[in-house]
């Protein structure tokens, strides 16, 4: 099992600018990928099938990689793409938030196609991460743009993009950074709140996908360092990695218990997470 976590760099922190990939207990292999066309990465995904790595790049373009690291597919820039987070929908379109449009769009698996606008542009004041829960609804985590002033809720829309719940969670201690779907069904969201302040608390918080009531907040031991958390996804054996400024923690999501800091390194400014064979 290997790890991959994005690492931010430029203006958004002193990161890597890469894809890096460590072995599942936290030795650092290097970058997955070494291409110029992998820029500032942010959000990431797996296919379906589990053999493809999507990849977004800051020149608004997705790469779609094999289990060594080589490109199978390129988009090539796409003007406006500016993207985020991604998941794959149950369509096996590959659905990324474009940040300028403050939207959600998909695009082909085969990346042959611009993105179609998938949800009504300003449809929040900033996409903070999203994901398909069973039934095909898309929940859109609403979070704080860098200039402030965000919803800091959950959105939900129908399998037509149609929103169903505008605001399905009132949670005066979230500020969600992304959000994942358990594999109960549940919404998972990292959080900073306030976001971006320096005594933010930061958590994993999980919610009912019906009516958005607040189920546990899970943490890291005191002791731990977990600051800007950001992307999430599930691993083999139930664990739930969230990635962070200078880690990856671990949590055994059944128990709620925290499984230690998988991956530390200085620098790391994590962005997003996904585990491969």
């Amino acid at each position: 099992m290997r790890i991959l976590v994005t690492s931010a760099s430029g203006a958004n922190g002193d990161g890597y600018g890469a894809l890096l990939t460590f072995t599942a207990e936290g030795e650092p292999l290097g970058p997955f990928i070494r291409d110029p066309r992998v820029t500032d990465p942010r959000g990431m995904a797996v296919d379906l099938s589990g053999e493809l790595v999507y990849l977004n790049s800051s020149d608004d373009r997705v790469l779609a990689l094999d289990q060594d690291g080589s490109v199978v597919y390129d988009s090539g820039p796409v003007p406006g793409l500016d993207p985020g987070g991604a998941a794959f929908g149950p369509d096996g379109r590959y659905y990324v938030t474009m940040r300028g449009r403050r939207t959600v769009g998909a695009m082909p698996a085969e990346l042959d196609a611009a993105a179609e606008r998938y949800l009504p542009d300003d449809i929040v004041p900033f996409p903070r991460g999203f994901a398909f829960g069973p039934d095909g609804r898309l929940y859109l985590a609403s979070g704080e743009p860098p200039s402030g002033g965000g919803d800091n809720t959950i959105l939900v829309f129908d399998q037509a993009g149609t929103l169903v719940t505008p605001r399905l969670v009132t949670d005066p201690e979230l500020s969600p950074l992304d959000l994942t779907i358990a594999p109960d069904g549940n919404i998972v969201v990292a959080s900073e709140h306030p976001f971006g302040a320096p005594d933010a608390v930061t958590s994993v918080r999980e919610y009912n996908p019906v009516t958005g009531q607040l189920v546990r907040v899970l943490r890291p031991e005191p002791a731990t360092r977990f600051r800007r958390p950001r992307g999430l996804r599930f691993g083999p054996a139930g664990r739930l990695y969230c990635v962070s400024e200078d880690l990856v923690a671990a949590f055994d999501f059944a128990s709620g218990t925290y499984a230690g800091p998988v991956v530390e390194l200085t620098r790391l400014n994590g962005q997003a997470v996904v585990v491969i064979p």
